[in-house]
Formats: structure tokens, C-alpha cells, sequence
């Protein structure tokens, strides 16, 4: 992780590392239940560390073994040979690394305290921190119950930010991911039915007059459909993937429930635990209930309990998260449709409610948006682009955004001075650099909002138009091939950028692989790096040129020179130089 040992040495050593400590702790647990001699009539109960010891072998093979797999997959090719941790990585080792050491150390001190064994003591700071409460275990002294006031939201204050990085870690990185893996999928499916149907030529670009009248459109049109059907594309992964998300968080919190109670039921033998109350005290367990009628009290029940109980946590938060995208919303909806109708009626028209239902179930099939598409405020409302810009900007932000005013400004000023003198092309080279910054300004804007900015189709060309490129012609377009070979390091070529090495166009479809929509990249993120990018380019161009003198100011071959051209012949110039 610090990098001072390379890849293949370092890995290796860590991997040894874990399985010697796996195969040590697995023999020393073989080696106490191994060879001891009852008599007649005699039973023994192996302590709560030999299941602690347990549980850690089993955990140090595993860790070790995925390690290995990793290492495959590295020289495999498949994963990057080098492993850099990200802050919320590094944020969540330290904050889960924070909480297990308050947590033992709260034990020792109740051990001493309370003169309980220290294992007690760790299932007891285990379901106390977690707000479980069973309550089979509780402090009776003094002491005891005076450092519980601390010890409890001190634990609870650092639960709450392992919970909350999780969530960020686990949900957000692992939607992006899962909604890319969707939209993929559902792009190669779409591409595949519509080649087999008489629809296929409308994903070949317009070349020349005769084949726009073949297909019945121009080449700016055929875009924009191909734009469109990317959308929907999107629209319909997204809600696929918020599902599936579901069905995974649901499904790893059923199998805790019913695993759990199986363990219980084995466990709690002693105490003639059936299944049914065994499911019953993991149900009230894992919803951090606590009604403390039934408990663990094995030396085999309470190590897994605090195993059990820290993965169940985790679990829970994301699946309520996951409940909230889907089946949370759905029932907001639902009671927001129904006070329309009933106690509550809004201001539009009932045609205007059953449009904007139809729109909404059939994805977007029938009708368009309308004046109800505004979400409702609150926890589980997104904030609407009002309340978006009164929000407080972060100081380098506004930093950046401040020091691109002063830039926008003197390049409105070096354009307004070409102009007086008659220069025209200096003023179109001062006048595109205006635009780039004033856009870049806008851009900047975009990247906080939430739910992530996705633009219009005249907003993508006005963009990709200041890049080089022209959505009317058919230069830098291609057919969106269905699959796709990619190889390590491989990335959309135009989500990491839209020219190769010398400078060149890629061509590109925006239902393919090349396709800015396509990736984890957002949009204003994407449009801000490749909007930064080409002003670096023109402002070097700029540098140059002047060192060469004013004999050596020319157009760019990469696209910027037709764009200006164009725009001053049709006194676009003009209207911004005035305003």
C-alpha cells in the first residue's frame, strides 16, 4: 500500500504471511481438542478461544486464498499489478481498525470493573456498541454504569462513521460499476435485435445526399435518435441495476438470518433452542431489537454472535439504502399519486396526472416529461436544481471559479480589442476561448448536483462542437460495433478522451463502446476534462505563436478553425461580444 516493497515481492510475503498464521492457529485448536481422556460419565466444554481461534483461521485462509487469486489475475492480465489505496479506503481501514480497538479496549476496562471474564466483556461491548441490548449481561456497579455514558456514544459516533463509509464505498462505487456492467448488456441486446430488423441502417452514418434520402433523415437527426436510444438504454439499466442491487443486499440478508439461526439452534442446544426460536431471536437481533427474553450463553454462541452481528450491521445499512431506491420510493409514489386524487390534489390537471403515469411505467415509451417529473424534497426526495444553487460551494470551488472569471473577462477584453482593430482572426481565437472558460464555469457547477447532471442532445453537440467535432457530419462516426475485445489497461476511448496519441479523431456512435454515456464517468466530469483539456491545447497553440511572431498565427487543423469560421459568418460573435 506505501509502495516501498515492488508488487511481486511484496504480495507473495503477505500471502505466505497469512497462511502460516492460518495453519499455526489451526494447529494449536487441533492440538487442545485433540488427545484429552474422559471417564465414565464425564462431558467437557471447549472455552470461547477456541471458537475465537477458529473463526480467525478461517478468516486468515480465506483472506489468504483471495490473495492468490489476485495475484493470478494480476499476471494474468486481468487487474493492475499495482494496488493504490483511495481516501475512503484508507478512511474505512482506519475508522474500522478505530472501532475494534475501542471496542476490546472497553472490554478490558468493564472486565476489571465488573470482575467479568474479558471475552464476556467483549460480547457485552459488542452488543452494546451495535444497540442490540440483550441485556443478559449489564453493568451493576457504579463505575461501571457512570463510563457507560461515554463508552456507549463515543462507540456509537464511531459505528455510525464505518456504517456511513461503507455505504459510500460499497453503494456508490459498487453502483457505478454494476450500472456500467447493465447498460453494457443491455447495449450489446438492443444492438443485436435492432441489426436483425430493417432499422440496422439507421445506425450507419449519412455520408453523402443519397443515403440521407435512403434513410430518411440527416446525419444530425440519425444522432440524435442514436443519442435518444442510449438514453433509454440508460433509463432502463438503471432501474434493472437498482433491483439487482436489491435482490444481492436482500439475499446476503437473508442467508445471515437463516445461517445465523442455524448456528444458534446448534449452539443453544444446552438451552433447548427449537429452529423457529432461533430464527426468531436472529430476527430480533439483526433489526438491533433486543427484547432479551432468549441469549447465547455457550462458549460456542457468543464468539459467533459477535462475528455474526459485526457483518450483520453493514448488511442491513445496505439493503435499507438499496429499499430506499426502489421499494421506499415506489410507496412514496404511490401515497404522493393517491393524496392527488383524494385529500391533497395538486395543481396539475387529472390528463396531465394519468400522462405523467404512463410515462413513468412505460419508461418513457409513451409521452414525454411534464410538469409533475419534480421530485419532492426531503430525506427521501432529491433536492431540486433550486435549492442546488443556494447551496454553499466548496472554498476551492469557488477558488477555481473565480480565478476562470478573470480569464473569461480578459479574453472578452482581447477579443473586444481585435475587433476594434479589424483583426478577425485574432478575435475568433479570443472569442473561442471565451466560450471554452464560460462553459467551463457552467461545467463546474454541474458536479455536485445530485442526482448527477445529464445533458440534453443540443447541449452534448454545442459541447462536442467546442471540442472539434460536428454531430451534421459523418467524419469522426462510425457504426457501434456490438461486441467489443478489450484488453488490460482498455478504457472508452472517448471517456478518457476523443483523440488518440497524434492528435486524430476517433470515430465513434453514442450507442458505442466509444460513447461518452458509456463507462462510470459522469457527464460533467467528462465534459469538464475534455473542455479543460482542449484550452490547454489552444492556449499552448497561442504561446507558440506568439514566440513565432504574428506571421505564424494559423488555425488548428483539429476542428476549431471551421468552428470559428462558421460562427462568425453567422454573427454569433457579435451577440456574445455585445451581451
Amino acid at each position: 500500500m506505501a509502495r516501498r516493497l515492488s508488487f511481486p515481492v511484496a504480495q507473495p510475503i503477505t500471502i505466505i504471511g497469512w497462511y502460516i498464521a492460518s495453519i499455526l492457529l489451526i494447529a494449536l485448536v487441533s492440538t487442545a481438542s485433540a488427545g484429552l481422556k474422559l471417564g465414565p460419565g464425564e462431558s467437557r466444554a471447549l472455552t470461547q478461544a477456541f471458537y475465537y481461534a477458529i473463526i480467525a483461521a478461517s478468516l486468515y485462509f480465506i483472506i489468504a486464498t483471495l490473495m492468490v487469486f489476485n495475484v493470478y489475475g494480476a499476471f494474468k492480465g486481468h487487474y493492475p499489478k499495482e494496488f493504490k489505496l483511495t481516501m475512503s479506503q484508507r478512511t474505512l481501514m482506519l475508522q474500522t481498525i478505530s472501532f475494534m480497538v475501542y471496542m476490546l479496549g472497553g472490554a478490558a476496562v468493564y472486565a476489571r470493573v465488573e470482575t467479568w471474564k474479558f471475552l464476556d466483556a467483549v460480547y457485552w461491548a459488542n452488543f452494546t456498541l451495535l444497540t442490540v441490548g440483550i441485556g443478559d449481561f449489564t453493568p451493576l456497579t457504579h463505575l461501571g454504569r457512570a463510563l457507560l455514558f461515554p463508552y456507549a456514544i463515543g462507540g456509537i459516533v464511531i459505528l455510525g462513521l464505518v456504517v456511513g463509509s461503507i455505504r459510500s464505498l460499497v453503494l456508490e462505487r459498487g453502483k457505478k460499476k454494476l450500472g456500467s456492467r447493465m447498460i453494457e448488456k443491455k447495449r450489446e441486446r438492443l444492438l443485436k435485435r435492432i441489426n436483425t430488423t430493417e432499422e440496422a441502417i439507421k445506425l450507419t452514418p449519412v455520408s453523402n445526399e443519397q443515403q440521407a434520402k435512403e434513410v430518411g433523415m440527416s446525419e444530425r437527426e440519425r444522432r440524435k435518435e442514436e443519442f435518444h436510444l442510449m438514453r433509454m438504454i440508460q433509463d432502463q439499466a438503471s432501474v434493472r441495476q437498482k433491483w439487482t442491487a436489491l435482490l444481492i443486499s436482500g439475499g446476503a440478508w437473508f442467508f445471515l438470518w437463516f445461517i445465523g439461526a442455524l448456528v444458534f439452534f446448534r449452539s443453544e442446544k444446552n438451552q433447548g433452542w427449537t429452529y423457529f426460536q432461533s430464527l426468531y431471536f436472529a430476527y430480533t437481533s439483526l433489526l438491533t431489537i433486543g427484547y432479551g427474553d432468549l441469549s447465547p450463553t455457550s462458549n460456542s454462541g457468543k464468539p459467533f454472535f459477535v462475528f455474526w452481528s459485526l457483518l450483520a450491521v453493514p448488511t442491513l445499512t445496505i439493503l435499507i439504502s438499496n429499499m430506499g431506491d426502489t421499494v421506499v420510493k415506489g410507496i412514496r409514489d404511490l401515497t404522493i399519486y393517491l393524496g392527488e386524487f383524494t385529500v391533497l390534489p395538486g395543481e396539475a390537471s387529472t390528463k396531465d396526472r394519468f400522462r405523467h403515469s404512463a410515462y413513468k411505467l412505460t419508461s418513457g415509451k409513451f409521452f414525454t416529461k411534464g410538469p409533475l417529473m419534480e421530485e419532492p424534497p426531503g430525506l427521501l426526495g432529491e433536492k431540486n436544481d433550486e435549492d442546488r444553487e443556494k447551496g454553499n460551494k466548496p472554498s476551492h470551488a469557488a477558488a477555481t471559479d473565480k480565478l476562470a472569471g478573470a480569464l473569461e473577462q480578459d479574453e472578452l477584453a482581447e477579443a473586444n480589442a481585435a475587433r476594434t482593430r479589424g483583426d478577425i482572426i485574432d478575435e475568433n481565437i479570443h472569442m473561442y476561448h471565451f466560450l471554452l472558460i464560460k462553459e467551463l464555469r457552467s461545467v463546474l457547477k454541474h458536479l455536485d448536483e445530485s442526482p448527477p447532471r445529464k445533458y440534453t442532445y443540443e447541449e452534448w453537440a454545442w459541447f462536442l462542437r467546442l471540442m472539434g467535432e460536428d454531430e451534421s457530419s459523418h467524419t469522426s462516426h462510425r457504426k457501434a460495433p456490438i461486441k467489443v475485445k478489450k484488453h488490460l489497461g482498455d478504457q472508452p476511448d472517448l471517456q478518457q478522451g476523443q483523440t488518440d496519441d497524434r492528435d486524430q479523431l476517433q470515430q465513434w456512435s453514442w450507442v458505442g463502446n466509444r460513447s461518452p454515456l458509456m463507462g462510470d464517468t459522469e457527464e460533467a466530469e467528462w465534459v469538464l476534462e475534455r473542455l479543460s483539456a482542449t484550452l490547454e491545447k489552444e492556449l499552448k497553440r497561442q504561446s507558440k505563436s506568439r514566440k513565432k511572431g504574428p506571421v505564424a498565427k494559423t488555425f488548428s487543423s483539429n476542428g476549431s478553425s471551421k468552428f470559428l469560421e462558421e460562427r462568425h459568418r453567422s454573427g454569433r460573435a457579435e451577440r456574445h461580444l455585445s451581451s
